[in-house]
């Protein structure tokens, strides 16, 4: 199958298109502004694409992936609404492709999503778990920023901006994770979200899609996530300890649970962020001490 993505070098679209070729698809795309590091990953996986919305560089493809930068009035959007070719958004193409037959571990919140996904996906990795992920950077521990194997386990990063013109839904509601992290929860996305309260109606719409027998995992006191939960919780949860963040000669480190995280990052955002991704291994079996093992060694991610 020929699939053309417009919008291929975002930070999503451009990890799907390497799950894409994974599957064996032919995969080209259009972007109006592409820089590093999607770029670079493009390149360096052979992955052709062409820069700006030429109605001409459009290829009979079998499907078009339309990302949610693009609009009415764009005119590859009007072609294709025009010749009436078939189309999809990139949540809905990985959900009905990918993520239907996977434990999917989804990490959620206004910010640390990038890094903390990336600490979760290292972790599985260095624990023998070898998962697929899809994340909005490229992660230095495996020098791309998705991937797709044949573990049951998939990690992505889910954002809570919109999925596409034509479905204005949070692009999370399309994952049904079974792990779910919600790292914070703040006023963003000035530009679709008018309040705070219309970004926590996503997020419950999310929690609304995580079974019975999954764990949503968020740190204490945290009002803006207390209020999405007390809207409705059908599945357990797991809050997160109060753990001191200590300096070191090297950056910091943290205890959990008898064993020790200590790396060169520094803040408590990045102890925020492993905490979370800790959890949810944890969740799926991976001990605290070779989760803590893994952090030790983490590279970080380019966005």
């Amino acid at each position: 199958m020929h699939i053309h993505i417009l919008g291929i070098a975002g930070t999503f679209m451009g990890s799907l298109a390497l799950i894409a070729r994974q599957l064996g698809h032919k995969v080209t795309g259009q972007d109006q502004g592409v820089y590093p590091p999607m770029s670079t990953q493009l390149d360096e996986q052979n992955i052709d694409y062409t820069y700006g919305y030429n109605v001409a560089d459009m290829p009979k493809a079998d499907v078009f992936i339309i990302g949610n930068a693009l609009s009415r009035g764009n005119t590859c959007v009007e072609e294709i609404l025009i010749k009436q070719y078939t189309y999809t958004s990139g949540a809905q193409w990985l959900s009905e492709n990918v993520l239907r037959d996977k434990w999917v571990l989804a990490v959620s919140g206004t910010h640390g999503k990038t890094t903390a996904a990336s600490m979760l996906a290292c972790i599985l990795e260095y624990a023998g778990y070898n998962p697929s992920f899809l994340i909005g950077g490229v992660v230095e521990d495996f020098g791309v920023s998705s991937r797709l194997t044949d573990s049951n386990f998939f990690v992505i990063e889910a954002d809570e901006y919109d999925t596409a013109f034509f479905d204005k839904r949070s692009k999370f509601v399309h994952y049904h994770p079974k792990t779910l992290v919600i790292n914070n929860l703040e006023f963003d996305h000035a530009d679709i979200f008018d309040s705070l309260k219309d970004i926590q109606k996503q997020f419950h719409h999310l929690v609304r899609t995580v079974p019975s027998d999954g764990l949503i995992i968020h740190p204490q006191n945290t009002q803006a996530i207390d209020e999405v939960l007390e809207q409705g919780l059908w599945s357990s949860e797991q809050t997160l300890p109060a753990q001191q963040l200590k300096t070191t000669d090297t950056g910091t480190s943290f205890d959990i649970e008898g064993a020790s995280v200590n790396w060169n990052l520094l803040g408590e955002h990045n102890k925020q962020n492993g905490l979370g991704a800790i959890y949810a291994a944890h969740h799926i079996g991976v001990p605290f001490d070779i989760a803590c093992e893994a952090l030790n060694q983490f590279k970080g991610v380019k966005r």
